[in-house]
């Protein structure tokens, strides 16, 4: 086991709090690899712009249509842009997180979160991203499963994402550009995403939708956050 201390920005002012890292649920990933990750995310929840789980610890106090009931249902299809697991490169690897963070994780706690990889990703690619998961996101689930591997779409442009797990079939999300400041999109800057500890920035992008439509966790939320971000990790932070 690990102590992990995850930065979480409040206003100005910033709260640290150690969580318990146990070991990886996945049972692909082994210790002592050197390993990098740095992939890039379609993300979009439930909670109302922007996302409150980025500066506190617990999700959007008014889910009114839903008698007020906390929680932040997510999905994230990631893809690596590079990387490697000893001597396993990582690049191109696909994979979908579908979760919720629960009413509060103050102590680290989180409900549940399944991991979907791109059909024809090895065991050892697996363990790669099982590994840096681990650290980039160092919370304990209450419930957490890897399914059967199914296929994932990717696509961005600067106006629009799309991302599909299984045709649609299993998950969607669909973000599109907020216009910034000259036409730009508007990108939140210096703002810790979880454990990773960089980050170009969170580029907004509020869903036109993100569903999951997987047994009884299924879900759907329309105009509700999203964003694209790219972060980058590496065993070597580790030890800093």
């Amino acid at each position: 086991m690990r102590n992990y201390k995850t930065y979480i920005f409040t206003g100005s002012a910033v709260m640290i709090f150690a969580v318990l890292l146990v070991a990886s649920p996945m049972s692909f990933a082994t210790k002592d690899v050197d390993w990098h990750f740095n992939g890039t995310v379609i993300e979009a929840c439930s909670c109302p712009m922007f996302c409150p789980c980025y500066f506190n610890t617990e999700p959007a106090l008014k889910h009114t249509e839903h008698g007020a009931e906390h929680f932040c249902k997510f999905n994230m299809a990631y893809k690596v842009n590079k990387g490697h697991y000893g001597d396993t490169d990582l690049a191109g690897v696909k994979f979908w997180v579908a979760g919720d963070l629960g009413a509060s994780w103050k102590k680290g706690n989180t409900e549940w979160a399944i991991v979907t990889f791109q059909s024809g990703t090895t065991d050892a690619q697996k363990a790669g991203v099982s590994t840096a998961l681990s650290h980039i996101f160092p919370v304990k689930w209450k419930s957490f499963e890897v399914a059967e591997d199914a296929e994932i779409e990717w696509k961005a442009t600067e106006d629009r994402a799309e991302a599909k797990l299984a045709g649609g079939a299993k998950a969607h999300t669909i973000l599109n550009k907020w216009q910034g400041m000259g036409g730009e999109t508007g990108v939140l800057k210096n703002i810790a995403y979880f454990g990773a500890p960089r980050n170009n920035g969170f580029k907004m992008m509020p869903n036109e939708i993100e569903t999951w439509k997987v047994g009884d966790k299924a879900f759907e939320f329309k105009g509700t956050t999203g964003f694209m971000i790219t972060v980058d990790m590496k065993s070597d932070d580790l030890t800093m």
